[in-house]
């Protein structure tokens, strides 16, 4: 491996494990360097998926999936790949030739923090309440009222500072997002507007305010998930400075007929 290769990796190996941190599965096993990340709570793939940490670790395909699917199936879930650089070719060409299906391309985005992007901004207090940050998340995002607790759940169970942030508009929750400062990285997570008030700048100020939050803590470069197919999204971010690191998959059995 080269030097640069090596870098590489070893930066894609810190946004990793920001993201396990900031995002936490209620069960983690690992076989070998595979972090198999359960969630009976959530059925999210990022928190139920097996997650490969190691390109050289490709030995025992099998045996080793078939254990794993054991433990998908216990918890009454698909076994799931999310092949990332840290995927070893082989378990990809693996799958390839067991049929299975390719979904959820997303990507990871980074931005350097400095006064001029993030000193700047509106100062926004984070929320103390986590029963009303919840409430406003599934208003603006639409989610299931079934997927309340396990969602409070996950939150709740975030290791490292995380800041709950609400832009609210005329009484109405219009846009929000959790950003967890993780040392020098601010992780954003769970961003959306409410889709009648998009395209209105309310995103980009939330957003604003929440990495001046993260930058006054000492965090000095902001990053993100975002899928691959989210223009408006990928819009908003590139206009504030983020630039793309890497992708990532996740990888299904193809369904039966």
């Amino acid at each position: 491996m080269g030097r640069q290769a090596g870098a590489e990796l070893a930066t894609i190996r810190r946004f990793e494990g920001a993201g396990f941190r900031a995002w936490p599965a209620a069960s983690v096993h690992y076989d070998g360097t595979w972090a198999i990340r359960l969630t009976a709570g959530h059925p999210a793939r990022r928190l139920n998926s097996v997650n490969p940490l190691d390109p050289g670790d490709d030995h025992h395909l099998e045996e080793r999936i078939a254990r794993v699917a054991q433990r998908f199936a216990a918890y009454g879930r698909p076994i799931t790949f999310r092949i990332s650089p840290l995927c070893a070719p082989a378990i990809s060409r693996h799958l390839d030739e067991k049929g299975w299906q390719a979904a959820g391309h997303s990507l990871v985005m980074r931005l350097p923090l400095d006064e001029g992007n993030a000193g700047r901004a509106m100062d926004q207090i984070p929320l103390k309440d986590l029963n009303r940050f919840v409430s406003a998340a599934f208003e603006v995002h639409g989610y299931e009222e079934a997927l309340r607790p396990g969602f409070a759940e996950v939150v709740k169970s975030i290791k490292p500072n995380a800041g709950l942030f609400i832009l609210e508009h005329e009484g109405a929750p219009v846009a929000t997002a959790i950003c967890v400062h993780d040392g020098q990285l601010a992780g954003l997570f769970e961003v959306a507007t409410a889709q009648a008030q998009r395209g209105k700048g309310f995103g980009r100020r939330m957003l604003l305010s929440a990495l001046k939050w993260a930058y006054a803590r000492g965090a000095r470069q902001a990053w993100l998930q975002v899928e691959a197919d989210n223009a408006p999204a990928l819009g908003l971010y590139r206009s504030l400075g983020f630039c793309e690191v890497y992708g990532y998959h996740y990888r299904q059995p193809a369904e039966r007929e």
